[in-house]
């Protein structure tokens, strides 16, 4: 059997000096899709903010992607951002630089430096998520949609174990929530586990998945009603 890729045993998780998160138990193995849900306010972005080393964890042990998020060093959360993907609500692309330079700043920022493999690599990860053909294009001459795509492209750029998507169809309309979902659980579908923060309920209800509820200082597993 093998190790979950993120373990967190009676986590507690704080901001401010206020306790966002209390108790925490969760396990969650390799290749899982899993959706967070809960009120504004409810905590969801303050766990993703736990997992990435962004929060402290108050109390409790935790794991991820080989990472203790108890007792980690400053000097070892780049190293643990590498093997995490982010896709945010916003996008967070760089607004005065093509498609192509958005992975390039990534992929320099995280020490690459052959320029035969960089660009086999954009290729790579913007053939994935179909946005090859945009590359020279800059982020205000794209939908929404369109950026979301890129975004989780460079989610993609270090090969991470783990997809953390932040409300990522936030933003979007219904039908290109759906498409850009499609991508995630296809990008899902090779191995990497994801876990997505959400309003959209009817995206729960079409792509049915293991779903997480923050709601009183508290998350759990909420079983899906099925018509």
């Amino acid at each position: 059997m093998s190790q979950p890729v993120l373990s967190l045993k009676n986590v507690t998780i704080a901001q401010g000096g206020k306790t966002i998160l209390s108790n925490i138990n969760l396990d969650v193995n390799h290749g899982e899709f899993i959706y967070i849900i809960g009120k504004t306010g409810s905590g969801k972005s303050s766990f993703m903010k736990a997992l990435y080393a962004d929060l402290p964890l108050t109390e409790g042990e935790g794991t991820i992607v080989d990472f203790n998020l108890a007792n980690l060093k400053e000097d070892e959360i780049p190293f643990l951002r590498r093997k995490i993907g982010f896709v945010f609500q916003d996008f967070k692309l760089l607004p005065d630089r093509t498609v192509q330079d958005n992975m390039l700043f990534v992929l320099k920022a995280t020490g690459w430096e052959d320029k035969e493999e960089i660009q086999n690599k954009i290729d790579e990860v913007l053939d994935k998520v179909g946005m090859k053909e945009y590359a020279n294009q800059m982020p205000h001459q794209l939908s929404g949609g369109e950026q979301q795509r890129v975004a989780i492209a460079r989610a993609l750029l270090n090969n991470p174990e783990f997809i953390l998507a932040d409300e990522p169809t936030g933003n979007l309309d219904p039908q290109t929530s759906t498409e850009v979902l499609e991508v995630l659980k296809t990008i899902n579908a090779t191995g990497k586990t994801v876990i997505m923060a959400t309003h959209d309920y009817a995206l729960l209800m079409k792509f049915p998945s293991k779903t997480l509820k923050c709601e009183d200082s508290q998350i759990f597993e909420v079983v899906q009603k099925t018509a």
